[in-house]
């Protein structure tokens, strides 16, 4: 966020609580070539090791501390064969006590105060291309926004496509009564990502101004096949099989970026 942005804020006066609600659900795929069911299983294997629910409670906790909210509840679950899920319900006041974060009162206002993650492991045996995906979902109330965690977020994961909604919901008033339905400065996502994070990626908007709905897709440029294999050194693997590999990651990336089969 930039630092007129961070002033345009902190100059922001508003009567009594901020009631607006800022979304931010980030879906991000990870693609790997496996071509035996036993790699296929492996890949599976190593993503429920990397990304189970106990990996995925330390990253949404850092996203918690880098909105500034406190951690009310945390609820985990791993799933067999594989996945798993994590919920926080957060408080977005850091200014509160303890003793208030305890009260029947605080805890009836902040239901809709969460951060959530799930996982979607998935492979068919036919195209040899295992792809995972992870869910993130940030809802605050209030003046803080999720959409300063979006760096980290994408630098958490091995993120080839990459989807994120944002939208501001609901009103506050400042100080003359006058309503605000939005309190931050914003014309795309994108203004929230570091620029060395963009130069990888080819990126897409699709935004309702009027409405404080913004969308944006993006998919990675380059493909290091070394990358995309699994328990396999790229070069033995023949030139032409590396080619038809290289081909089926970009459709499968494609197909997913544009929301509909090639063929």
């Amino acid at each position: 966020m930039s630092e007129n942005m961070q002033e345009s804020e902190n100059k922001l006066k508003v009567y009594g609580f901020n009631n607006l609600t800022k979304s931010l659900s980030f879906n991000i795929y990870d693609v790997c070539y496996a071509k035996t069911a036993r790699e296929q299983q492996d890949y599976l294997a190593y993503i429920h090791e990397q990304y189970n629910s106990e990996r995925l409670t330390g990253i949404l906790q850092q996203v918690t501390d880098m909105i500034g909210a406190t951690v009310l509840n945390i609820a985990k679950q791993d799933y067999e064969p594989q996945g798993a899920s994590v919920t926080i319900l957060i408080a977005d006041d850091t200014r509160r006590t303890s003793d208030d974060i305890h009260s029947d009162a605080i805890v009836a206002h902040l239901d809709k105060s969460h951060v959530t993650v799930h996982t979607y492991p998935e492979f068919h045996p036919d195209t040899s291309i295992a792809t995972f995906r992870v869910d993130i979902d940030i809802a605050t109330c209030g003046q803080i926004s999720p959409l300063q965690t979006l760096d980290y977020l994408i630098g958490s994961f091995d993120s080839d496509i990459i989807t994120m909604d944002y939208k501001v919901r609901g009103f506050t008033r400042d100080e003359s009564g006058k309503k605000l339905f939005i309190d931050h400065a914003i014309t795309s996502i994108q203004d929230f990502i570091d620029n060395k994070v963009l130069e990888r990626y080819d990126a897409v908007d699709v935004n309702v101004y009027q409405s404080n709905i913004f969308h944006t897709k993006m998919l990675i440029k380059e493909i290091h096949l070394q990358n995309y294999l699994f328990n396999t050194d790229a070069y033995e693997v023949p030139p032409m099989s590396r080619l038809t590999i290289t081909h089926n990651l970009r459709q499968e990336m494609i197909e997913i970026f544009s929301g509909k089969n090639i063929y």
